[in-house]
């Protein structure tokens, strides 16, 4: 059984004061987040995890750090020695993968693969737990697919019995509902305010095991309708990758 499952029920912002049902899971308290822009775009996506569980009812209450590199890849941040500074001397029981794939220069996702399993290594032998984040391919280095990314994480993920948090295939599913809501910026590659938040609630579904309702948490910019949206899509996204029932679709 995987440490961390995945649920979210959507909840509007303004969702009150319903309570939230844990599971008998042991959920970290210290979480960090390695990657690259993908990670500190819109604000730092440790933060608008942190936020979104400190909303619940009752409250998540998590420290968050990132280790993150503008342009970098597991590979190269593997080179960094204030990376392994952070995961040996932080105290983290979870540490978040963040690659981009489309930016391996070898054009195969052998790297990533090796990466994860030299950076899961480290992380076990300090007693932390790997999760990884799944990105998304984009234009400019067109060489990958979404379903390339899919089976490579899917691969590792099982190899290492590692949780996997969908994020690509959640982008890819809020555009087929809602295609007027872009994820991706001008440049088509970065995250949008709402492809953060969503990638935050992807997550924060694969972090906790379970179906947290009454979240509040909408950044500046999102409404209320929209956060509802795309923490359904998170919830449907994370139930489907797991193999578990999917619900109906949020539109």
């Amino acid at each position: 059984m995987l440490f961390l499952a995945a649920a979210l029920l959507a909840a509007a912002c303004q969702s009150g004061s319903r309570g939230l049902s844990r599971t008998l899971v042991k959920l970290p308290t210290r979480i960090l987040f390695i990657g690259n822009s993908f990670t500190y775009y819109n604000g730092g996506l440790e933060n608008h995890v942190r936020e979104l569980a400190a909303s619940a009812r009752p409250p998540i209450l998590w420290q968050t750090d990132r280790a993150a590199k503008g342009g970098a890849t597991l590979k190269i941040l593997q080179e960094q020695g204030w990376v392994h500074e952070k995961i040996r001397t932080g105290g983290y029981d979870l540490v978040v993968l963040q690659e981009d794939i489309p930016e391996l220069t070898e054009h195969t996702v052998t790297p990533f693969m090796e990466q994860v399993r030299r950076f899961d290594g480290e992380i076990r032998g300090v007693g932390g737990r790997t999760a990884l984040f799944m990105a998304w391919p984009y234009e400019r280095l067109n060489w990958v697919s979404l379903p390339e990314i899919e089976q490579a994480h899917r691969a590792i993920g099982h190899e290492l019995t590692l949780p996997v948090a969908p994020v690509g295939r959640a982008f890819e599913r809020s555009l087929r509902l809602r295609p007027g809501l872009p994820m991706l910026g001008p440049d088509r590659e970065h995250e949008t305010l709402h492809g953060t938040y969503l990638s935050a609630c992807v997550l924060l579904a694969t972090i906790l095991g379970e179906r947290p309702q009454g979240l509040t948490y909408c950044p500046t910019g999102i409404t209320s309708e929209e956060a509802a949206f795309l923490q359904g899509v998170a919830w449907d996204t994370t139930r489907e990758w797991t193999g578990q029932r999917s619900s109906a679709g949020h539109r």
